[in-house]
């Protein structure tokens, strides 16, 4: 899923390099990995990787879900909750205490991303109407009875495949 970028009016005092290292001190359970192409929180392994060109906002984005526990998610819809749910913890908890502001304009342009994310996926192929989803990765269609998987695509693109034929 294309991410868009994020408004430029976040203010910020601190640097994505130091405010890593002051991430890292604060939360010692918390790995910190730099990486070339993702920034996102990995529950397994419990790292946030982050680019060097990631803004101080992600980051308190993805150690939100960190300290909310997000681990996982069954239905798309859940994933939207969560990423609503590490914004508004990083907007009004982190940020105060690292001395940034996160907008609500940058909120809802990153929750966009998502929004977009699971109308794309839940998007009938036959009909083109909003089907629900029956599944962890599939989805049927009300109004055409169509059935179809998704891949994961939060990182790829989307891949709907049929598996009922009218």
């Amino acid at each position: 899923m294309p991410k868009k970028q994020l408004s430029t009016d976040v203010t910020s005092m601190a640097t994505t390099p130091s405010l890593v290292k002051q991430l890292a001190s604060d939360f010692p359970d918390i790995q910190f990995i730099l990486s070339a192409d993702i920034c996102a929180w990995n529950a397994q392994k419990r790292q946030v990787s982050y680019k060097e060109s990631t803004l101080p906002v992600e980051l308190l984005h993805e150690v939100g879900h960190a300290l909310l526990g997000h681990t996982s998610y069954m239905r798309d819809i859940e994933l939207v909750r969560i990423e609503r749910e590490a914004w508004e913890h990083a907007s009004t908890v982190l940020a105060p205490q690292y001395d940034c502001i996160i907008d609500e304009e940058t909120v809802e342009s990153a929750l966009d991303t998502y929004r977009e994310w699971l109308h794309s996926r839940s998007t009938c192929p036959s009909c083109g109407l909003n089907g629900i989803q029956d599944s962890q990765k599939t989805y049927k269609c009300i109004n055409c009875h169509e059935h179809w998987a998704v891949n994961d695509a939060r990182i790829c693109q989307l891949r709907r495949t049929r598996l009922t034929t009218k």
